[in-house]
């Protein structure tokens, strides 16, 4: 009899199109494991993200807006979930491996730092190694998670993890992963963005409303519709459509990402990192144990680099305060 795993294995070979990465034909591991009598190798991934510490710090991540007032602005948690959603919707639709896409994009942003890309400017400029999120996101689930033992993922899952930004993933699903990462933040940080009164609807082009629609779901469902319509053997967009998202993702980075009052902010959460970096370079020994450890492993610089990364926005803001603001005297 076969166990459910194979099952959803040979499930698999008869549903699945042939540019799909088929559970049984993947999974390689840096540390060799018996499979699971219930789930593939890529649910295994899944649920090893979904249980780590890092994925739960991502919800006091910043996503665009830092440390936002309202319950309504989207973290590294919601994006990575709405990256999630759009990932599996296009994988199933392109009938290629929802899983594997699933696994990739709940594991995607893993190694993001605190303040969102201006924590990861910084940390850039100051670590000698120098630091790319999407990198970090490997190394976090290579050397951090599980007191630096790692979740020991399949090679497919950290390289769609790897190659999620700029870079040609080895499976469909992984670049998937990307465009679904493009289409749900260039989405969601129009509707932030609008809450906090930084744009109005009738300040979107023109012409990108007309080809992609006038509200999110309608844009989601264009953008998404247009790779379902490419197929699964190249995965991209059509070229109208394409184009219409490259110009509104230059409209959001003049407006948005680049705005003042978005990024009001930003030197001061740079130069908190800054400060945290210099002072556990020169005292290494107040780091915690998992990244004294890591230290031993590999050196100082990677050490407190990994241990900042890690941070979410609202520890490091009270680490910060600990460290650097002088306390009352008390009663």
């Amino acid at each position: 009899m076969l166990t459910p795993r194979e099952q959803t294995e040979a499930i698999e070979h008869a549903a699945l199109c042939e540019y799909a990465c088929y559970s049984d034909e993947g999974g390689k591991r840096k540390i060799p494991e018996g499979k699971c009598p219930m789930r593939t190798d890529f649910q295994r991934d899944r649920d090893r993200i979904l249980h780590s510490t890092s994925f739960r710090r991502l919800k006091h991540k910043t996503q665009v807006f830092l440390d936002p007032i309202g319950d309504h602005y989207r973290t590294r948690l919601t994006h990575t979930l709405e990256v999630s959603q759009i990932a599996r919707t296009i994988t199933r639709a392109l009938r290629l491996n929802e899983d594997l896409a699933e696994a990739i994009a709940l594991g995607h942003d893993l190694g993001h730092t605190p303040f969102g890309h201006s924590g990861e400017r910084i940390l850039s400029e100051i670590c000698p190694y120098g630091f790319k999120h999407y990198l970090q996101s490997v190394r976090v689930v290579d050397y951090i998670e599980k007191d630096g033992k790692g979740l020991n993922l399949t090679y497919e899952v950290k390289n769609g993890i790897a190659c999620h930004t700029n870079a040609v993933a080895a499976t469909r699903e992984g670049y998937i992963v990307r465009l679904a990462d493009k289409i749900a933040y260039i989405n969601h940080d129009i509707d932030d963005a609008i809450r906090a009164g930084v744009l109005k609807d009738s300040d979107l082009p023109e012409h990108c409303i007309q080809v992609l629609g006038r509200t999110k779901s309608e844009r989601i469902t264009t953008l998404v519709t247009s790779v379902v319509e490419c197929g699964s053997e190249k995965i991209a967009m059509t070229p109208e459509v394409k184009a219409a998202h490259d110009e509104l993702r230059s409209f959001l980075f003049e407006r948005v990402y680049y705005n003042m009052a978005a990024k009001s902010e930003e030197s001061k959460a740079m130069l908190l990192v800054e400060k945290l970096y210099g002072y556990f370079l020169k005292n290494p020994d107040k780091l915690p144990d998992e990244y004294k450890a890591i230290m031993g492993r590999f050196d100082k610089d990677r050490a407190v680099c990994d241990y900042i990364a890690g941070m979410s926005d609202s520890y490091a803001v009270n680490l910060y305060k600990d460290i650097f603001i002088p306390k009352g005297w008390p009663k």
